[in-house]
């Protein structure tokens, strides 16, 4: 088999680089280890930047977004005897979205599905070769068993942490941290008891609560790492979100737990982000702490810019733009990685009461400076993808 581009991993970087390629007349092969069923039920994260949102308008896959999702105004920031809404509209003009990545992942697949995709679900022993050359290949067994050859111009690794393309990078400089903590995550059958998420500072550890629908809540607590997940029963789970999230005037409806698991947390970054022909996008190259919602962002980011600079190259030959993709997009991450690392780091407890003093003393500032508001603000709802700094 011979195309343009084999895209590695079929979760929604892959889904939308092969969208954007196909819009701009690129054929693409996908090719995915898991089944589709497997990638459309993976629970990620729920919240889109205002330029995420923007660029699945331009391409045709917003509608269901703007029918289902919810448009935030803002988050509000909760510590002992306040709660502060930050009003990102108010200060910079956008907000942000609330839609799930199995739902973004299913309005791709939808949108693949009519353009006729040709994707290997289920695929194993994926291999890539000859990514330094002008030749590279993929091998893989098909589903059924048949082994296939894919011959490629150009490969897109999308295919996550424990893929294959990452491997394929070699001598690649990577920076890592790894924190202290960990998310429980939980889904519960209950309405949001919210209007937009809460951030809680507390002295017992970090609460979140988030929402996946009018009908359907998401919660994180704070906890060890080596956390053991059957010591929390949902009475204690509901009793630790009551503690955490109290607020006088204001009471946390309980409902059914339907879910839940411990989330460790990592900053990870991998440079560069191209060897050769292969080209490396998501999680593949970069992973964030969820308390800034940048993951799922940073990946549409990054084949925001890569899907055009692989178009250029098909059509005329062009490498300007592939050259500059990894420098490009590394920008983004860093500036990213540097957010999620400071909200994290100002709303978990961690160290001693010093520690603790001085993240109040954060958290008010964000509260009384217009300045420091805004500059959450932009961050969090996204800067857009042409103003990356440089």
């Amino acid at each position: 088999m011979r195309t343009q581009v084999a895209i590695i991993g079929a979760g929604p970087a892959g889904l939308l680089m092969s969208h954007l390629l196909a819009r701009a007349g690129v054929d693409a092969v996908l090719v995915e280890n898991r089944s589709r069923e497997y990638v459309e039920a993976r629970i990620r994260a729920g919240i889109l930047e205002a330029s995420s949102v923007e660029l699945l308008d331009e391409v045709g896959v917003g509608e269901r977004l703007h029918r289902e999702g919810m448009a935030h105004r803002g988050i509000h920031l909760q510590w002992p005897g306040t709660r502060h809404h930050l009003d990102f509209v108010d200060l910079i003009g956008r907000g942000v979205w609330v839609y799930g990545q199995t739902e973004v992942t299913k309005d791709l697949g939808a949108a693949r599905d009519a353009d006729g995709q040709v994707a290997f679900y289920e695929a194993s022993e994926v291999e890539l070769h000859d990514v330094d050359s002008d030749a590279p290949w993929v091998s893989l067994v098909a589903a059924d068993g048949e082994p296939v050859r894919i011959d490629a111009a150009l490969i897109a690794g999308c295919d996550g942490f424990h893929g294959p393309s990452r491997g394929n990078v070699p001598g690649s400089t990577v920076l890592e941290r790894d924190y202290p903590f960990a998310w429980l995550g939980v889904l519960a059958s209950v309405a949001p008891s919210t209007d937009e998420l809460i951030y809680a500072w507390h002295p017992n550890g970090f609460a979140l609560h988030s929402m996946r629908s009018t009908e359907v809540s998401r919660f994180y607590l704070q906890v060890h790492p080596d956390e053991d997940i059957d010591e929390w029963s949902d009475d204690r789970i509901w009793t630790e979100l009551s503690t955490r999230f109290a607020h006088d005037g204001w009471h946390l409806q309980d409902g059914p737990v339907t879910e839940k698991s411990v989330l460790p947390m990592r900053s990870f970054v991998s440079a560069p982000m191209r060897h050769g022909r292969l080209f490396l996008a998501g999680d593949s190259a970069h992973i964030v702490p969820p308390a800034g919602a940048k993951g799922l962002n940073l990946a549409i980011a990054d084949v925001a810019l890569l899907a055009p600079a692989m178009a250029a190259y098909v059509h005329d030959g062009s490498t300007t733009l592939l050259d500059d993709y990894s420098e490009a997009a590394l920008r983004r991450v860093w500036r990213c990685t540097h957010f999620s690392w400071w909200m994290t780091m100002m709303l978990h407890r961690h160290g001693d009461d010093f520690d603790a003093e001085l993240q109040l003393a954060q958290l008010r500032l964000t509260q009384s400076s217009r300045a420091a508001a805004t500059s959450l603000a932009e961050n969090y709802a996204g800067l857009p993808f042409s103003a990356t700094p440089r």
